[in-house]
């Protein structure tokens, strides 16, 4: 009798790239864009666990969204970050999030707009379990929310392109389509 695993060889490598893609972005901060609010930065480094989520799953998903927690848990400059609950429970479920947008949406509305879909559903899942247990610990005073609305929303729309770009420039190569030609 062949017992099947829940992860896969191409599932793991897939966690272990984009999980070393969210900690290079980390260590090298280019996943971070300076802004002038409470958050002091603006970020990309949850676009990872949406890609893992929607290529791969929500185990793939959660997996690089809890690794991507526990880096901005053990590198937080803010004692916002340095709470687990603001730091890592929220990343856990960027990547679930988008896998069940992107396969929800994929039939009604196509694989484009399914992708961009599931990008801005994984941002607004990072952004808004974040804030609310910031609030909720009261490490931030709710009155703040306001002025991170326009960050979230170039967020979402930088998250929207990437997995679009990403997911589908992805598709076209597995599929045989996308290749460069001779």
């Amino acid at each position: 009798m062949e017992q099947t695993s829940v992860l896969s060889v191409r599932k793991i490598v897939i966690t272990g790239i984009l999980a070393a893609i969210a900690i290079l972005l980390g260590v090298t901060r280019l996943g971070f864009i300076p802004v002038p609010n409470i958050s002091g930065n603006a970020t990309i480094m949850h676009v990872p666990a949406i890609l893992g989520g929607v290529m791969e799953g929500p185990i793939v998903g959660a997996l690089i969204g809890t690794i991507f927690g526990l880096f901005s848990f053990l590198q937080a400059t803010s004692p916002i970050f340095k709470n687990p609950l603001v730091s890592i429970f929220p990343r856990i479920w960027i990547g679930v999030v988008a896998y069940y947008a992107y396969v929800g949406s994929r039939r009604a509305f196509g694989e484009i707009p399914a992708l961009a879909i599931a990008g801005v559903l994984g941002t607004l899942t990072n952004t808004v379990l974040v804030l609310s247990m910031a609030v909720i610990t009261k490490l931030i005073p709710i009155e703040v929310i306001p002025s991170i609305i326009p960050q979230a929303i170039a967020e979402l729309i930088i998250a929207a392109i990437i997995t679009v770009v990403v997911v589908g420039g992805w598709k076209r190569i597995e599929s045989g389509s996308g290749g460069a030609s001779v």
